[in-house]
């Protein structure tokens, strides 16, 4: 206390004259605010007359000054309480200031360990303004909940699938001027359509056949083929009889293909669908039609492919002989056990032609703030081959509502800080046609642009159970976003809670790979772009209607027992809040560091050859090390934005452009896109990923000789691991360099 009494002694001595500073409440456009003015004794009487200064004085020796008889008793009291109030001040600022900074750090989403993880927080944007005051992620969620209960989802859902929308017919087209009408009526800023000339397969008389011996072969996989060459059924020269489901359509033939099989008949076995007598059910003289990669150089397979019904498959089983084929390829079509063959020889023809034809991408833009040229796109198809109420009236009718239901949001103040892109596509029923004719004509800068690509095709396919076809990058934010979506069918329950009573581990639950048969896979195996593809499913049944003449409003109403309005609504709450996050959020909410974790799954399956390979001499040592250079970028990164200032937004854009194009680092650069277009050495095909590095190795258990360096067509190959094994360690070594930043910030043997 001494100290400060002489500290004010001091003050009081250096200070010739007194002053007072004066704060007076401002009125007007700075309203609220204190403003600060200083005042001398001398000039500022008037002002002083308002104030009763109160004089600091310490202790005096007894009799140094003669008392003042006239002092006031509480001016006394005064004087000698002012040095504790002082302190007590001091102390009240010092732990304000601390509380402050504390509460502010702890606002930061981009500080801390939780920067990976995504934060249900207030994320405030200091230079937006709603009316009065500024948005936050509750102002968001609950003006976007407002809006979008206004819609009608079920009458457009329901008008969709009841008009003629096939590609490229005079139905499309009127569908097409509806939609781009509707959107330029929306408070958009920009709405303009692509028009792309593209051969697509129609009926035709002309004929192409091949004949062969059919096989069953289950669904058609890889290790479904080689199940059936282990029990002495070569695929090689021979018709394959698959089932609908499980993998596309595309890689079912491709696999045939692959195995040395002359063709593949696909049928839908009524054992995969649901029997509820409540429910309906396919129709057993219905075939279900699918499409194949529309990139010729994708792995468009050479050998003919038919749907047929499961009447004509069944007929087919009977003919079968051979071994029996094994329970769980088991069927209800006989009365008897199905059987692998082989049978007959068949001839299968199928009647195609290749026509050039018009297809139309609408597009509709909301330009953001602070990065317009960045790009969070959802997307839709539009075109369907029957009434496609599943495959693309659901879908169609919820792009719809959101463009509707941002719009709205815009009007009332809302503006994003990255470009909403929300398009609907055309030819999608011919093997998404037209969303990769734009991927192509933007191949090599989208990239740089796109950040997140959401996928609203097959969303509503039942109301059991929940699926998220995505990236690894987007599972922490779909994480985030469940817990704020209520339950369509569990009331009381939000998603996640629901998904978390069936199964703790959530992920597992609901997190499935991008099938090749969405347009969604292209934007990620293709182009780099993280994307998404949500589905509500029967519970473990798939919809029976899908690729089917008997995809009606009717039949989709009826297996979902009247919860269809309810299901879209969640798929939209769903998509919606999701495209908040990633438009609002000032550090894009992608968790990069969940690729560390994909690569330590492989290499715990790549582990399993590593005695193998010792015995011939070779290591798997440079993929565990670029593994390790990977996690340790991941570190980095996250390390760099905790200690980073939230307000630089040179620094933030500089994080957001090393945050999005992670992707794109998981595209070989080391083979040609002509040649292998889906580079990606996790998602992708072809023998630069690591499944097909998976696969090789899988021959040195199967290797007829058995010995060091033993080759054949079939067999396991050294030189071809060795470029395998190059180019995958290649790749995610340049994806740690690349996550680190900087040249001169990266530390790496290479």
């Amino acid at each position: 206390m001494e100290r400060l009494w002489g500290l004010f002694q001091r003050a009081q001595q250096l200070s010739p004259r007194s002053s007072q500073t004066v704060y007076q409440r401002v009125e007007g456009p700075r309203k609220g605010h204190l403003e600060e003015e200083e005042e001398d004794g001398e000039e500022g009487a008037e002002t002083l007359a308002h104030f009763c200064p109160m004089e600091l004085r310490g202790p005096e020796p007894l009799g140094s000054r003669p008392r003042q008889p006239n002092l006031i008793p509480w001016a006394a009291a005064g004087r000698r309480a002012a040095p504790y109030l002082v302190l007590t001040a001091l102390l009240i600022f010092t732990g304000a200031f601390l509380l402050g900074y504390v509460a502010f750090r702890g606002s930061c989403q981009a500080c801390g360990d939780s920067v990976l993880v995504v934060s249900e927080d207030v994320n405030y944007e200091p230079d937006l303004d709603f009316h009065q005051g500024r948005l936050y992620w509750s102002d968001l969620q609950a003006m976007f909940l407002q809006f979008l209960g206004e819609g009608r989802l079920e009458d457009t859902i329901r008008q969709t699938s009841l008009r003629e929308r096939v590609a490229g017919s005079a139905g499309m087209a009127a569908l097409t001027q509806d939609i781009r009408a509707a959107l330029s009526r929306q408070k958009l800023d920009h709405v303009w359509t692509d028009t792309h000339y593209v051969g697509l397969q129609f009926p035709d008389p002309a004929i192409g056949n091949v004949t062969g011996e059919l096989v069953y072969a289950h669904y058609g996989r890889p290790e479904d083929l080689q199940d059936l060459r282990a029990r002495g059924v070569d695929p090689v020269g021979r018709l394959l009889l698959v089932r609908v489901g499980v993998i596309s359509f595309a890689q079912k033939v491709t696999n045939a293909q692959d195995f040395g099989a002359q063709g593949v008949l696909i049928y839908p076995e009524p054992a995969d669908f649901s029997q509820d007598p409540p429910k309906p059910s396919l129709s057993s003289q219905q075939a279900v039609y699918g499409h194949f990669p529309p990139v010729a150089s994708s792995g468009l397979p050479s050998i003919p492919a038919q749907p047929i019904s499961a009447d004509i498959a069944s007929r087919l089983l009977r003919k079968l002989k051979g071994p029996v084929a094994p329970q769980e390829w088991q069927g209800s079509l006989l009365g008897s056990p199905y059987h692998l063959g082989p049978g007959p020889r068949l001839r299968l023809v199928v009647n195609n032609h290749r026509t050039s034809t018009p297809i139309n991408n609408i597009f509709g833009c909301i330009e953001g703030r602070s990065e317009p040229d960045h790009y969070v796109v959802i997307g839709a198809q539009r075109d369907a081959w029957g009434p496609g109420a599943a495959k693309s009236a659901v879908g169609t009718a919820i792009l719809l509502e959101l463009v509707r239901t941002f719009s709205s949001m815009v009007s009332n103040g809302f503006r994003p800080r990255r470009s909403l892109l929300f398009i609907s596509w055309d030819g999608g029923d011919f093997g998404s046609v037209g969303s990769t004719e734009w991927l192509e004509g933007y191949l090599s800068v989208l990239h740089l642009k796109a950040v997140v690509y959401v996928s609203l095709d097959n969303a509503v396919l039942g109301d059991d159970k929940f699926h998220a076809k995505t990236s690894p990058l987007l599972t922490s934010l779909i994480e985030s976003v469940l817990k704020q979506v209520d339950s369509p069918n569990h009331s009381g329950q939000t998603l996640y809670e629901q998904v978390v009573f069936t199964n703790p581990s959530w992920d597992a639950e609901v997190i499935r790979p991008l099938p090749m048969d969405s347009s969604a896979y292209s934007f990620t195996a293709f182009v780099g772009v993280p994307a998404v593809e949500f589905s509500f499913m029967e519970d473990d049944q798939a919809y029976p209607f899908l690729h089917t003449k008997e995809d009606t409003y009717e039949n989709l109403h009826k297996v979902l027992q009247g919860r269809l309005p309810a299901v879209a609504q969640a798929v939209a709450q769903l998509a919606g809040q999701l495209l908040i996050r990633l438009s609002h959020d000032r550090l894009l909410p992608l968790d990069f560091g969940r690729y560390g974790d994909v690569v330590l799954r492989h290499i715990g399956n790549l582990n399993e050859f590593s005695g193998d390979l010792k015995a011939r001499g070779l290591t798997l040592q440079w993929v565990y090390s670029a593994r390790g250079d990977y996690i340790r970028a991941a570190e980095k990164l996250r390390q760099e934005i905790y200690s980073s200032e939230e307000r630089d937004e040179r620094l933030t854009r500089m994080y957001n452009v090393r945050i999005m194009r992670v992707e794109f680092y998981f595209l070989s650069q080391y083979v040609s896109p002509a040649d292998s277009p889906f580079r990606h050495i996790f998602m992708g095909r072809g023998d630069h990923t690591l499944g097909a590095l998976l696969d090789h190795l899988r021959l040195l258990r199967s290797n007829s000789s058995g010995t060091p360096g033993a080759t054949s067509s079939t067999g396991f190959q050294e030189s071809r691991f060795r470029r395998q094994l190059a180019l995958l360690t290649w790749t995610l070594q340049g994806a740690a360099n690349a996550l680190s930043g900087d040249v001169w910030n990266i530390d790496n043997n290479f």
